[in-house]
């Protein structure tokens, strides 16, 4: 196979949480008086953001439910044999050690860059200045308490969880890669460039971070902003492709 990174698109917006959203920091520490599962933070200015790790991995992963999941759960790629066709794998990529083999013919590099999301400002397109208002102590993360209730005697075991509320947004960046593979000019990797979208809009229908299942994580994306290198609009209407989402079945060999 041979590769030549031609280009790249470039698609920035909005996030806005719709309902609290938590995205855990972990805790090495208990603190009298702490919070028990609090939000990640920026080390630099004490604001939440977005770990593009977890924005790619939960739209790989709603991706990976719609075409077709491991029966054990495991990530589809990272063991056993794939199809050189398969655009998830293509877009976020499996480790190089799985590749070059007589099953697992390689795909050359991940195609889509997420970074970090931070709380937007005036710039970005927010509705205000989320990250100045919230140092300046306009607002706040809010903590809501769930219960886990004993089914007999109705004791209830609290479960206090820190959210960023509802209204807050954030500015997040992607990058994709488009690479010419054998001579395609790019072809087959600006087609692949609606699975992105498609994975942003399931995560519209589903949820992000924890307890999405109880009522947190539900976010929207707007404001989208796609070009390519030569500064020409690409199309990114997720209800465009809610009505002709891009379609791939994976082969039963494919950890499947």
């Amino acid at each position: 196979m041979k590769l030549k990174l031609i280009g790249y698109i470039r698609l920035n917006g909005l996030i806005e949480v719709v309902t609290g959203l938590h995205i855990g920091a972990g805790k090495e520490d208990i603190e009298i008086g702490g919070k028990d599962n609090p939000v990640i933070l920026n080390p630099l200015d004490g604001t939440p953001y977005i770990p593009g790790s977890s924005l790619k991995g939960k739209m790989r992963a709603l991706l990976e439910w719609d075409t077709g999941v491991h029966p054990e759960g495991k990530v589809r790629g990272f063991q056993g044999g794939y199809d050189a066709d398969d655009p998830i794998l293509k877009i976020f990529g499996v480790p190089a050690t799985e590749q070059n083999s007589k099953d697992r013919p390689c795909l050359g590099p991940t195609r889509l860059l997420v970074g970090d999301a931070f709380l937007a400002t005036d710039q970005d397109g927010g509705s205000r200045d989320w990250r100045r208002s919230f140092r300046e102590g306009q607002w706040q993360t809010e903590e809501k308490s769930e219960n886990c209730l004993n089914r007999i005697t109705a004791m209830a075991n609290p479960r206090p969880m820190e959210r960023v509320p509802a209204g807050v947004q954030f500015a997040f960046r992607m990058r994709y890669r488009v690479f010419d593979v054998d001579g395609d000019g790019g072809k087959a990797d600006r087609e692949n460039f609606r699975w992105v979208l498609k994975g942003m809009a399931l995560l519209e229908d589903d949820a992000l971070g924890g307890g999405g299942s109880r009522g947190s994580g539900i976010v929207r994306f707007y404001g989208l902003d796609c070009t390519n290198d030569k500064g020409n609009t690409i199309n990114a209407d997720l209800a465009e492709v809610r009505k002709n989402p891009p379609t791939w079945i994976a082969p039963q060999h494919c950890n499947r």
